[in-house]
């Protein structure tokens, strides 16, 4: 049995080091209970857009603007070591970490922002890093589309780790991705919430017939910090709950064993066992004995398309 977190707890949104803070105290408390895999949310630092769904498009131009340079300061740069500090504290907790985040290559002179997951391994590694393949609906005006480098599974202590962030989840084929490399433990960090989500989250488990932990996103209007632009036209009402969480667990069987976490801070705790996996494949087994390879046949593009170079020729 391994002791799993889920970090249902909102960030400071629009602010690299205060959310990474916060994602550091939770990791700390959740480490203290014997957890040895900790997953944050969507897009945690420095916290999901919510503004793009309340935007009005031209009438808002300005606004959104200033929104999208603060996020863009504000975003995550692997290169520069951004994450390090979280690399730290699983190196120093032996845990292994989860975190969504804002990507970006300031570096490279990159104005191109990314919807990313990391997983950090028990020695402090970047094991695997994930862009989300398709932004939904107005998050195209926010991110740039992934690519299937970081479409992969990782070996960990607590079992065979895939993710896909929020909508992935609806791509059946990308799904298949994770089944057909043996995933163990589906991570599934989210802003969407509800009846609907937490269905698909037991219809996930049940095709795969593997856990499955979907990281859902808190967020109150009195989480708005007071410094952020057009707060008074956006998120007017401090009793507004902006996103309700509902963060879950469902076992191999699609059977809810933790959550969901509804309009509440916290942490989500449960015991998961990966040995439990295999003989719930017994009887379906997606990408084996009921893929029929002789019928189907899924080919995954890893290398991202290269991009274009200045050659000088001179």
């Amino acid at each position: 049995m391994s002791r799993i977190a889920i970090i249902q707890r909102p960030p400071v949104l629009l602010d690299r080091e205060a959310s990474l803070e916060r994602a550091l105290q939770s990791v700390e408390e959740a480490a203290a209970t014997g957890a040895e895999l900790v997953v944050l949310p969507e897009l945690y630092i420095p916290g999901y857009p919510s503004w793009i769904w309340r935007l009005a498009p031209g009438r808002d131009g300005a606004l959104s603007s200033q929104l999208h340079a603060r996020l863009q300061a504000n975003a995550i740069d692997l290169g520069a070591g951004d994450l390090q500090p979280l690399c730290q504290v699983a190196r120093e907790r032996r845990v292994s970490l989860v975190c969504g985040f804002h990507e970006c290559e300031r570096r490279l002179g990159g104005g191109t922002l990314y919807n990313s997951v990391a997983l950090i391994g028990t020695d402090g590694e970047l094991k695997n890093h994930h862009r989300k393949l398709m932004p939904t609906n107005p998050e195209r005006m926010v991110h740039g589309l992934g690519d299937a480098s970081g479409l992969r599974v990782v070996d960990t202590p607590v079992g065979r780790v895939g993710c896909l962030i929020c909508w992935e989840n609806y791509m059946p084929l990308a799904r298949y991705a994770l089944y057909a490399q043996g995933v163990e433990v589906y991570l599934a960090p989210t802003y969407d919430s509800g009846e609907g989500w937490l269905c698909s989250m037991r219809h996930i488990a049940l095709e795969g017939r593997c856990w499955v932990l979907g990281s859902g996103s808190l967020l109150r209007g009195r989480d708005i910090p007071a410094d952020f632009p057009g707060r008074e036209q956006l998120f007017a009402d401090p009793e507004e709950w902006i996103n309700d969480g509902d963060s879950v667990v469902v076992d191999p069987g699609g059977k809810v064993v933790a959550g969901p976490m509804h309009r509440e801070e916290g942490i989500l705790y449960a015991d998961i066992d990966a040995a439990r996996v295999a003989p719930a494949r017994r009887t379906l087994d997606v990408s084996g004995h009921y893929g029929r390879p002789d019928i189907f046949d899924l080919k995954v593009h890893r290398n991202p398309a290269q991009a274009l170079r200045f050659v000088d020729d001179c």
